[in-house]
């Protein structure tokens, strides 16, 4: 590796994440993909992890813990955030508050987080 030159090492790097991209969208990757009407005004991304199910009158996994998507799109107005659901799961275990959406007529429960502590997850803090 000594011979490459950060020509060299900046393209073979910008090349995987051009790969990537194409992975996911041309089908080679799931992606679930979820907006947050919210988002501008409290700067919290809601995670669903269970809805409550009128029909067994229970608490149904749901969300983030029943998805089998690769990873997960935030579409933020403009803006759209691409993470691995491992990393939005860590995200969650880390940096995760517990809050219930008590909306009819669907209540559910998740977890905020916001888009740093998406972006430290990424930075392996």
């Amino acid at each position: 590796m000594a011979d490459l030159s950060d020509f060299d090492l900046d393209f073979a790097y910008g090349r995987e994440g051009e790969v990537l991209v194409r992975e996911i969208l041309t089908g080679g990757v799931t992606v679930e993909v979820k907006r947050d009407r919210r988002w501008v005004e409290t700067g919290n991304i809601y995670i669903e992890t269970a809805f409550y199910s009128r029909s067994t009158y229970n608490w149904i996994e749901s969300g983030l813990m029943k998805t089998k998507a690769d990873r997960w799109a935030f579409v933020l107005e403009g803006l759209v955030i691409i993470v691995s659901t491992d990393d939005l799961k860590k995200a969650i275990d880390k940096y995760g508050r517990p809050i219930s959406n008590k909306i009819e007529p669907n209540p559910s429960k998740g977890f905020l987080i916001t888009i740093n502590d998406l972006i430290e997850i990424q930075r392996g803090n």
